[in-house]
């Protein structure tokens, strides 16, 4: 990527981002080949949710992904460039067009403050390849006409463009600058979303035969015994139809409220659907060089005192079966890691990990990503983890489609973002649900072990569920 010293839009001018357009599509003309641009302007503090939801158009893509407590959100809407990838190669055929993209993009302005510069937001759904009609394909990458993001105390609004041989600059220039004026004295003027929901249900039903889930736990527990694999992730999905209809960023404002320890999220397809969660799980993070993840299974319910609920995390840190999912997780994260030339450490003992509704074991990884490893290619090597698979990943991923009567989609996929430096963040698509209009579909899951009951890996999942779904009715 080409980072030039000058800010086209300092002094005011739309002839000055006319010239600067000009210039750039003069390079076009000389090779035949478009140019990404992407100009960034630090602003005032800004909440992206709150612009998403002044943007929001469901026929255009967008994706949102925030953690209040770090304290970051970011946000994108409408495609630019754009890839759709499936296959054992969708990881890296992401990764090539990032590369190939930013050889080919100018960028000005706050490039080096958190978020500055083009970001290129992911979607991959749990398996290779799409299930006919689905809402997802099995892997998409993009990057948005608009970004905002805030990191801390800085905020920063992003406007790429393609400028194309022969482009019309005077459009794409009248277009950023009428951006550039709202983003720097932005009106939060309340939106308002048309059919919002008030919490009214008019038909809900399992997907699947009912009580079908503690039969497929019984029959993992069984496939466990006869040496078929060591652990498999089942997952449960619940059809919601409502009299008016959901809208995704007031079910997500939910969520990043109930859940602040949690990434909240959304990634709309363009046609009018929205994948929606508070996922408490990362699935990998760089950021300096340094790679993060962490193994996240095992779980209790929170407490209605104090004491009753230091005792159910005092009861999950010496669950055997607990203790023995969690460790398969962390086992396969550092085998995996290894196998990409990865060390990572990881501490002996996990520790508890606190949501509003469960606690799990989880265990922080950290390593130094060697020279010339991408963050897509960590997630393409740990995804699917035994967190939402199972291990061996290969015999416990093919009886899990025996077993659930649904397409997963994005559910337990990989959803997240890389800048032009490299960094970058993605999480794991559980707690979630597929929104459409009026009707929303609900999913949840376990990791079933040996020593596994079908009535306590039912009784998790409706717990996580009903968290989900008070979320979403509000």
């Amino acid at each position: 990527m080409k980072i030039l010293p000058l800010d086209p839009l300092a002094n005011r001018s739309l002839e000055a981002l006319l010239a600067f357009l000009g210039g750039v599509r003069t390079q076009a003309e000389g090779d035949g080949r478009p140019r990404l641009v992407s100009i960034a302007v630090e602003a005032e503090r800004l909440d992206p949710l709150a612009v998403l939801e002044s943007i929001f158009e469901p026929a255009e893509l967008h994706f949102y992904m925030e953690r209040p407590a770090a304290d970051f959100a970011v946000a994108g809407a409408e495609a630019v460039v754009a890839l759709e990838c499936a296959g054992s190669g969708r990881f890296a055929a992401a990764a090539e067009f990032v590369r190939e993209t930013l050889a080919r993009t100018v960028a000005v302005g706050a490039v080096t403050v958190p978020f500055g510069g083009p970001l290129f937001f992911a979607t991959f759904g749990f398996a290779e390849t799409a299930a006919a009609g689905a809402e997802f394909p099995a892997g998409r990458i993009f990057v948005p006409r608009w970004q905002v993001a805030r990191s801390g105390d800085c905020s920063v609004a992003v406007a790429n463009t393609l400028i194309a041989p022969g482009a019309d600059i005077r459009a794409d220039a009248e277009r950023i600058w009428r951006a550039h004026a709202k983003f720097g004295a932005f009106d939060y003027a309340a939106p308002t979303f048309a059919g919002a929901l008030e919490g009214v249900v008019a038909e809900e039903r399992e997907v699947g035969p009912e009580g079908g889930y503690a039969d497929h736990v019984a029959a993992g527990v069984a496939a466990i015994r006869a040496g078929r694999y060591r652990k498999i992730v089942l997952a449960r999905a619940r059809d919601l139809r409502a009299t008016t209809g959901f809208h995704p960023l007031r079910a997500l404002n939910s969520l990043r409220e109930r859940y602040p320890d949690c990434y909240a999220f959304s990634a709309g397809n363009g046609a009018g659907a929205s994948f929606i969660g508070a996922s408490p799980e990362r699935l990998a993070a760089v950021a300096g060089g340094l790679l993060r993840t962490e193994a996240l299974a095992g779980s209790a319910p929170r407490g209605r005192t104090a004491a009753e609920d230091a005792a159910f995390a005092r009861q999950l840190l010496h669950s055997a079966k607990d203790g023995r999912e969690q460790g398969l997780v962390l086992e396969s994260i550092l085998r995996r890691l290894a196998n990409v030339g990865v060390t990572a450490a990881a501490p002996g003992r996990p520790r508890v990990r606190q949501l509003p509704n469960v606690q799990h074991l989880c265990t922080s990884v950290e390593a130094k990503l060697p020279e010339g490893v991408a963050l897509l290619r960590i997630v393409g090597e740990l995804h699917p983890t035994p967190a939402v698979g199972g291990t061996p990943r290969e015999p416990a991923v093919a009886h899990l489609r025996e077993l659930e009567p649904f397409d997963r989609g994005l559910y337990a996929g990989a959803l997240g973002w890389v800048d032009h430096r490299g960094d970058g963040e993605f999480l794991v698509g559980i707690r979630s649900a597929l929104m459409q209009g009026e009707r929303a579909r609900l999913y949840a899951g376990a990791g079933i072990v040996e020593g596994s009951d079908p009535a306590a890996e039912l009784a998790e999942t409706e717990l996580k569920m009903r968290a989900l779904r008070d979320a979403l009715l509000g």
